[in-house]
């Protein structure tokens, strides 16, 4: 496998804002990145499930196979440790899933659904289940590599950082749903308790006036040595607060320059209702954050252009599914993530890296040294296995 080689960018510049708003801009040297190849795993099932997490050990690696609601969970030579499925009507079951599967340790696993979070052993015997911190409604879920709830330290404990999915008593057609929006929650997974974090700041677009729907605003989230890194999906800033389980205080945003980042526009607020939820897997966002190695690493997706996505849907509408299936898959082919690079210490941007050829280009997940890919199939040839790239992002 070819290492994805860049020349990072020389004098390449973002905006920083303090919460004062006052702004600086950093120039840096050109620096060499890579992301190289150390290892893959091959896991032998038939279908195609999602890789979904690892631990911070880099010890397991878990899966979820859609078509059979089936959580697989192996070791890092691919050999499946556990395997099961909780989409029965029983007290142990999840419910609809709000969350891939989440690694926690080395013998326990974390789901998120309609009726709770739920936490299992590796054979999927309930360890305990905790409450939302609100009666569900109605909520939706983005399935993406990288894309799911998160074990975070923080003063030594740790604790689950997820989506927050708190109604609020109110939906995104009011201007209450902005006023008292909170991104994610972090759950104290020895009392349950919870606390929302992650309000839209003042420089957001999302106070616009304009309605946005749930893959709008989806968040990408991190914490490390007392920070929380957070970005509300297609509004191309990264906020960073200093954070304890009690509160977060804005620290500094950066307004990232991403080249060719369609950017969703609102839509009248009389257009939705309560109780509906939308997502659109073409829309550009900031997909997932991540800090390795003092580099502070922000993945994202440019979407389709969204006059394609309407002709696209012009065809569906009026009968022609093939043809506006085939100009999706063109555009979202077409589209290509990256990986916007910056120094943990100084915020300094260091430089932009494609991703490697021939992994689904949706997302990627780590654990705390190595980025784990999922190559693409195959399509012209049937496979009985799924391949896993462990890959090292590096300096010359």
């Amino acid at each position: 496998m070819r290492k994805s080689l860049l020349i990072l960018l020389l004098f390449s510049s973002f905006g920083l804002f303090s919460c004062e708003e006052k702004e600086i801009v950093t120039e840096v040297a050109p620096i060499e990145l890579s992301i190289d190849m150390v290892d893959s795993l091959d896991l032998e099932i038939l279908g195609n499930p999602l890789m979904a997490s690892v631990n911070k050990e880099g010890s397991l690696i878990s899966f979820f196979d859609f078509p059979s609601s089936e959580t697989i969970i192996t070791n890092s030579n691919g050999e499946i440790l556990g395997q099961f499925s909780k989409k029965e009507d029983t007290p142990d079951a999840y419910g609809f899933k709000l969350e891939l599967p989440v690694l926690w340790g080395e013998d326990r696993v974390i789901l998120i659904g309609m009726r709770g979070i739920f936490i299992y052993d590796l054979d999927g015997n309930m360890i305990k289940k905790i409450d939302h911190a609100e009666a569900m409604g109605s909520a939706g879920s983005m399935s993406m590599p990288g894309l799911t709830a998160k074990i975070v330290r923080l003063e030594g404990k740790e604790y689950l950082m997820t989506k927050s999915f708190r109604s609020r008593d109110t939906y995104p057609g009011e201007q209450k749903f902005y006023d008292t929006y909170k991104a994610v929650e972090l759950v104290d997974l020895e009392t349950g308790e919870m606390q929302d974090f992650g309000p839209f700041e003042a420089d957001t677009k999302f106070l616009d006036g304009m309605g946005y729907v749930q893959s709008d605003y989806a968040p990408a989230f991190h914490v490390r040595n007392g920070k929380l890194y957070l970005s509300h999906g297609s509004d191309p800033i990264l906020y960073i607060y200093d954070f304890s389980a009690e509160e977060a205080k804005l620290d500094t945003a950066i307004h990232l320059a991403i080249p060719d980042f369609y950017e969703v526009e609102g839509l009248p607020r009389s257009e939705f209702s309560p109780g509906n939820v939308t997502i659109n897997g073409g829309t550009a966002a900031i997909r997932n954050i991540l800090i390795q190695d003092g580099k502070v690493l922000v993945h994202y997706y440019p979407g389709i252009d969204p006059k394609i996505m309407e002709e696209a849907r012009a065809l569906w509408s009026t009968g022609k599914e093939e043809e506006g299936e085939a100009i999706y898959n063109k555009a979202a082919s077409e589209t290509k993530p990256g990986i916007l690079v910056f120094d943990e210490k100084s915020l300094n941007y260091l430089g932009t890296l494609s991703f490697p050829t021939g992994i689904n280009p949706s997302g990627f997940m780590a654990d705390d040294n190595f980025l784990y890919f999922q190559r693409t199939p195959d399509p012209d040839v049937e496979e009985d296995f799924l391949r896993i790239y462990k890959k090292k992002l590096t300096e010359k």
